[in-house]
């Protein structure tokens, strides 16, 4: 099979990395070039690449309403969520040993938990609703005063569905826990404000915003005890010591103002399209289901299921569609989406999960073209498949 050419490609796996904007990538070449000094330098390029990185930061904090100061860089999501979550664990009183968290958490989170709780914490996973949002009821009945910290995503990364952190946080810092939020899919899809939200602490990725892959942000409320996981020097408030990476973190503030000046814009656009790509997909393919709330969910995200074929052979037959499906591949064996078992779908429908994300460039000529490609291609593997020897009855969970 032919592999298509970038240029050829539509791309709809915007949850998956954005493409650098070109006004992002024009603030960044300079520090790239002649501006090049470290900001820890005490002359005219050290001052120069200082300034920049306040700059940003400015920008940064004023996206999600908080104050500069408030502001540490990061190497990106996965590195934000750590330092946040083993930062707070190694704070934490022997009287608060147990972290409550949801069942549906990205692998930048999930994995430091399973780490913290290796080594003797007590994790307490919330479950989902059908829809996949957060069952609250039962998350605010699992609170108590043995909670060190509460962390649940913003914005679920695979079904796009929102979940409520407000209401959570509230009761959860009642209780004297620490909040913390893996924001990165939420950044510049949904507004974002930190105290709205109520947290103590909040990660953002650049990459996932039209910034460069390879830095990212925590937010950190004052006062929130918090201990670094490498030391040296004293950068970063001494929380992530080490050279800043001058360019990205340009990058990332240049993505910033991006995105405080497009968001209300772009969320109204991509919704649109986004609905459109739905209805004509379920015009194309019967039994098709769709994963994604028809509220409370990202703009941009739709997780959908193709019936009797695998996602993954649903893309592998569309080499001109970038997009992803959360099944995994080992040995030759798939497993299904987790996060749909976890919101109850059967195996079998899991497992013809496609995700498509849409992107502040995607068009409408490409929604079309996306239809003709994923109906045909479920069409041609449906006519390839043979007829099983059982039918399962299970339909998973339609929205």
């Amino acid at each position: 099979m032919s592999t298509a050419a970038p240029d050829e490609i539509v791309y709809l796996d915007h949850n998956a990395t954005t493409p650098v904007a070109p006004e992002v990538l024009e603030a960044m070449l300079p520090y790239l070039r002649a501006e090049f000094g470290n900001p820890s330098s005490d002359h005219a390029l050290g001052r120069l690449a200082r300034q920049a990185v306040e700059e940003a930061r400015a920008a940064v904090a004023a996206l999600i309403g908080a104050a500069a100061s408030e502001v540490v860089f990061t190497s990106g999501g996965t590195e934000s969520n750590n330092l946040a979550i083993r930062g707070v664990a190694a704070q934490a009183t022997s009287a608060r040993r147990r972290i409550v968290t949801s069942s549906v958490e990205h692998p930048a989170t999930a994995a430091p938990l399973a780490l913290l709780e290796g080594s003797g914490w007590t994790l307490t996973r919330i479950p989902v609703a059908a829809s996949g949002t957060l069952e609250l009821d039962t998350a605010l009945g699992s609170l108590g005063d043995d909670v060190a910290l509460v962390t649940v995503m913003l914005a679920q990364n695979e079904t796009g569905a929102l979940m409520p952190v407000a209401e959570l946080a509230a009761t959860a810092q009642a209780h004297g826990a620490i909040v913390h939020s893996d924001a990165a899919q939420a950044i510049g899809k949904i507004p974002v404000s930190v105290d709205d939200l109520g947290v103590d602490l909040l990660s953002i990725a650049a990459h996932k915003c039209y910034g460069p892959k390879g830095v990212g942000a925590l937010y950190l409320r004052p006062g929130t005890p918090l201990s670094p996981l490498v030391v040296g020097a004293d950068q970063e408030g001494g929380l992530r010591p080490g050279t800043e990476n001058v360019a990205g973190i340009v990058g990332l503030g240049a993505a910033a103002r991006l995105a405080v000046d497009h968001l209300e814009s772009d969320a109204a656009r991509i919704a649109q399209l986004r609905d459109e790509l739905w209805t004509a997909l379920s015009a194309r393919v019967d039994g098709i289901l769709r994963h994604t709330p028809d509220g409370a969910c990202l703009p941009n995200t739709l997780l959908v299921s193709f019936p009797g074929v695998l996602g993954a052979d649903v893309l592998a037959r569309v080499p001109q569609l970038a997009a992803s499906t959360g099944s995994a591949c080992h040995a030759g064996e798939h497993t299904p989406n987790t996060t749909l078992l976890a919101m109850g779908v059967a195996a079998n429908v899991a497992l013809g999960t496609v995700r498509l994300s849409l992107g502040r460039g995607t068009t409408r000529a490409e929604i079309e073209a996306a239809v003709e490609l994923l109906a045909g291609a479920h069409e041609a593997l449906v006519a390839t498949t043979p007829s099983p020897t059982s039918t399962s009855t299970s339909k998973g969970t339609p929205r």
